[in-house]
């Protein structure tokens, strides 16, 4: 929803507003209802202005946005490759990785020209692969029909033509990314965190932290908090709320990544957190610090420092005794502290 607020000197302000924010009373609804609310809403400043960032990150996000479009796109006909390969009873994709790469294509290109031998087909497979060749050779024998080598040969073209749609989408991002490409080398620098990737973050909540008054107003917009739904003293959810979808999947890819770098802060901080709350609310606890990361980087003009793994564990010595006798007390034994002095001997 859109509303125009005037100037004395003849000029607009545009404000866009989130329609759930405006929403007037149920049961009273006429076009004039719908007009004068907001107008109410906005003469006594109840409208809060949603995000809107500049043209150049706009047009960059549309871009990537169509990218990541074009690569579910991508995928979704690999899938249906595969699912040909399966009704054919070629189980390629239980002994190769992935099914698009040299190896797998070459195999491919053999099935649709017309090949049936494994003995053949077994030949096109680099010395990378793995698996025994006796595994190979059991996977490649199957039954393959015209009507498989028609599909194998639609899909694969399409998927042909949807890669070269995104490298023209890659190119026009690198074309339009000088304005970007000092905050990009910045947020590559965050574990987990890919060139493209960057390029993401960016375009998706800009380069100026200023309309964020804090890093938990920009987590808070990200949707990477729990939502506040509490009645009578009781919490009755503690679910993400939506927030930015673009952003929140992208992060939390990040987070994934970032959980199996050795020896940093973020993968410590998802084992610390896995154990107690699950895999899946410990990733979104990741993501959120990287895009705290992010905010400060962006605002500060900044590297990543990464403050290490030992990082939980640089408590005083008292905190760390005292957590460590709550656990013993949790087992059912008594536990005293007492300081050790100087030439005691620890037993």
């Amino acid at each position: 929803m859109e509303a125009g607020l005037a100037h004395p000197d003849g000029d607009f302000a545009l404000i866009l507003a989130n329609a759930a924010h405006v929403r007037n009373v149920p049961g009273r609804k006429t076009d004039v209802a719908d007009a004068v609310w907001p107008a109410d809403l906005l003469a006594h400043g109840l409208i809060r202005a949603s995000f809107v960032p500049e043209a150049a990150t706009q047009q960059m996000r549309a871009l990537l946005r169509t990218r990541k479009q074009l690569v579910r796109e991508q995928a979704s006909h690999v899938q249906r490759i595969q699912k040909t390969l399966e009704d054919a009873n070629l189980k390629l994709g239980s002994v190769l990785t992935q099914i698009m790469v040299v190896s797998g294509r070459a195999i491919l290109q053999a099935l649709i020209e017309g090949e049936r031998e494994p003995d053949s087909l077994l030949a096109l497979i680099k010395r990378g692969v793995k698996a025994p060749p006796e595994k190979l050779r059991a996977a490649l024998q199957g039954r393959i029909t015209e009507r498989h080598r028609f599909l194998l040969r639609l899909h694969l073209r399409q998927v042909d033509a949807l890669g070269v749609a995104i490298a023209e989408i890659d190119a026009e991002v690198d074309r339009d990314l000088d304005p970007f490409r000092q905050a990009v080398r910045q947020l590559r620098t965050i574990p987990g965190v890919s060139d493209l990737t960057a390029q993401v973050i960016v375009s998706e909540i800009g380069t100026d932290m200023s309309r964020f008054p804090t890093a938990g107003h920009l987590i808070s917009w990200a949707g990477l908090c729990p939502r506040n739904d509490e009645s009578a003293g009781k919490r009755r959810s503690t679910r993400l709320r939506k927030g930015a979808p673009w952003l929140k999947t992208t992060l939390v890819q990040c987070a994934w990544a970032a959980a199996r770098k050795k020896a940093s802060y973020l993968q410590a901080q998802f084992q610390r957190l896995r154990h107690r709350r699950g895999p899946k609310k410990a990733v979104c606890a990741v993501a959120a610090s990287i895009l705290t990361a992010v905010y400060h980087m962006l605002r500060d003009g900044t590297f990543y420092q990464d403050l290490g793994a030992n990082h939980f564990n640089r408590s005083p010595p008292e905190d760390q005794a005292n957590r460590v006798a709550r656990k013993i007390a949790s087992l059912g034994f008594n536990c005293v502290l007492t300081p050790i002095k100087d030439g005691d001997v620890c037993v």
